[in-house]
């Protein structure tokens, strides 16, 4: 079969791989319908290998060396292994791609995300941007017709934005700053904006992005090239300062205007993930009891069915996909432009093109 495989950095090949063969008892053989990849895939492609075990075995997953990418994917299953219930061959499904042990305190404390053996698929063993994937039952769902393929392969990172969302523990009627709304930035917008989050804000650099931003609810846009963005964010929240400032960027700097933006006694939540350490002025937030909260990945039981609902009921796939793609060009139409930052939303790729 087809697949696009990781062998180092600027090294992604589309290739003839073998076929992951039959599911163990707990697992399912699934065709890839459409698979979507994200900023995580682009890093490992311009600046990896950050996460992709290509010298020494993960310790979750016990893979080493190249791996299949895509740890976004919808998909028919093909075959169901004996121990399956609730779902069989035919049915579509989407994939949290997250596997952990279930049984560590983690798990059983209910944050299966932060898993002493956790790993992912498409970065620490084969995903699917491939024509075929094995993953685990339990981190599969059932997907409607309601949902259109290009959508459904939006799941898992909607999971990972609502999770993001829940950290943050918004709720009605608190003002919430997103800074960065390109890929993960737009689904925590649009999650944000159906938790009734009010002003809602949207910072970035992109005029296509802020676009997107106001038709998924964002009620103020910033252009961050041509304005002072934490004296513009206190100005659209009454002065102040927003009560929560999610920074979904990664560039460096954001972190600390999230910080000098946030509201005395606010909270500011951390999902871009830096490339090098960085300085912040933690005095400051200190002086004003800012709340600094991370997040990770998502909790699959819990924001994977949330996901799925969201994009049978509403418009949200079709107004964060930039463009499919055929599987032989995930290289120069998905990796290079996401990494140059040009991309003006989701790329999904079609693994039979």
């Amino acid at each position: 079969m087809r697949a696009a495989v990781y062998h180092g950095r600027r090294d992604v090949r589309v290739e003839s791989v073998v076929e992951p063969g039959a599911p163990s008892p707990d697992e399912l053989l699934i065709e890839v319908l459409r698979a979507s990849i994200c900023g995580t895939d682009a890093s490992e492609w311009s600046h990896g290998p950050l996460q992709v075990p290509l010298e020494r075995p993960h310790p979750g997953s016990g893979h080493r060396g190249p791996v299949v990418l895509g740890h976004e994917f919808v998909g028919r299953v093909a075959a169901a292994g004996e121990r399956v219930a609730g779902l069989g061959p035919g049915e579509r499904v989407v994939c949290g791609a997250g596997v952990s042990c279930g049984s560590c305190e983690w798990c059983r404390a209910g944050r299966t995300n932060l898993c002493s053996a956790y790993y992912t698929l498409g970065l620490h063993a084969d995903g699917g941007l491939a024509e075929l994937v094995r993953a685990p039952a339990r981190i599969c769902r059932a997907v409607s017709d309601r949902c259109s393929d290009d959508a459904a392969a939006l799941a898992q990172p909607l999971a990972v934005a609502l999770h993001a969302v829940r950290r943050s523990q918004a709720t009605a009627g608190d003002s919430v700053a997103v800074i960065g709304v390109g890929g993960i930035g737009a689904f925590i917008l649009a999650a944000a904006a159906a938790r009734g989050a009010s002003p809602l804000v949207a910072v970035d650099i992109d005029e296509e992005r802020l676009d997107t931003a106001r038709s998924l609810g964002a009620g103020v846009v910033i252009d961050a090239r041509s304005t002072k963005t934490a004296a513009s964010l206190r100005a659209a929240t009454g002065g102040e300062g927003p009560e929560i400032v999610i920074e979904a960027s990664g560039a460096p700097e954001s972190t600390g205007v999230a910080l000098e933006a946030v509201r005395r006694g606010g909270r500011v939540l951390q999902v871009g993930l830096h490339s090098s350490p960085g300085q912040l002025d933690l005095f400051d937030a200190t002086i004003r009891e800012i709340d600094i909260v991370t997040t990770n990945a998502h909790v699959c039981d819990q924001d994977l069915p949330e996901a799925v609902e969201m994009l049978e009921t509403t418009d949200l796939g079709s107004l964060v996909i930039d463009r499919v793609i055929p599987l032989t060009a995930v290289v120069e139409e998905g990796l290079q432009p996401l990494a140059a930052g040009t991309a003006r939303g989701k790329i999904v790729v079609d693994p039979a093109l």
